[in-house]
C-alpha cells in the first residue's frame, strides 16, 4: 500500500470522533463526480422521506422529472419518475459517510416515517458503524460513520493486516 497517501482534505467528511460536527448541507452547483438515480412512482413522497428522513435538502426540482437531493459536497441523488414498481430490496446499495451522531437522528427519522424500514446500526470490521434503510422505492441506502481510530482495536489490527496503518 505505499502508493496512497493522505488525501482527506478533498473530502467533506470530518475527522471521525464522537464529537463530530456533521457540514452543512453543500448548495454549489458543481460537475458531479457520483451520484445515484432513484427511480420512484411518487417523487413528492420520495422527496419527503430523503429530506425528512436521511436529511437531504432539495438542491432543486423540475416538477414532474427530476428532484436533485444532496446533503453534504458530492452526496448527491436524484429522484426521477419511474415506468414500473419496484417491488423487491436489490442486492446493491449505495452508501453516504455521516457522524456518528448522526446515526441515531436517521433511524428515528426514518422509523417514524416508515416502521421498520432501517436495520442496525452496527460495527463493522472496518472501523464504522453503519445503518442500512430501505427507502419507499426500496433503494437500500447505508449510512455509515468512522469510528475514532484506536491502534490498539480489532479494527485496527484487521486494516494493518492489509497495509493500512494509522499515520505515526
Amino acid at each position: 500500500m505505499s502508493d496512497y497517501y493522505n488525501a482527506f482534505e478533498i473530502s467533506p467528511v470530518p475527522e471521525p470522533g464522537v464529537d463530530a460536527v456533521p457540514p452543512e448541507p453543500f448548495r454549489g452547483i458543481y460537475g458531479m463526480p457520483m451520484f445515484v438515480t432513484i427511480p420512484t412512482p411518487d417523487l413528492a413522497a420520495s422527496a419527503d422521506f430523503w429530506i425528512n428522513g436521511l436529511g437531504f435538502i432539495d438542491l432543486f426540482t423540475i416538477p414532474g422529472q427530476l428532484t436533485h437531493l444532496r446533503r453534504w459536497a458530492f452526496q448527491d441523488a436524484l429522484l426521477v419518475p419511474a415506468t414500473s414498481q419496484v417491488t423487491s430490496t436489490p442486492a446493491a446499495s449505495v452508501s453516504f459517510a455521516c457522524v456518528l451522531s448522526e446515526i441515531d437522528r436517521i433511524i428515528e427519522a426514518c422509523e417514524a416515517q416508515r416502521p421498520g424500514c432501517t436495520e442496525g446500526p452496527r460495527h463493522t470490521p472496518w472501523n464504522t458503524v453503519d445503518v442500512e434503510v430501505v427507502t419507499p422505492e426500496n433503494a437500500r441506502v447505508i449510512f455509515t460513520a468512522a469510528k475514532p481510530f484506536d491502534p490498539a482495536s480489532e479494527e485496527a489490527r484487521n486494516l494493518a493486516k492489509i497495509g493500512i496503518t494509522a499515520p505515526k
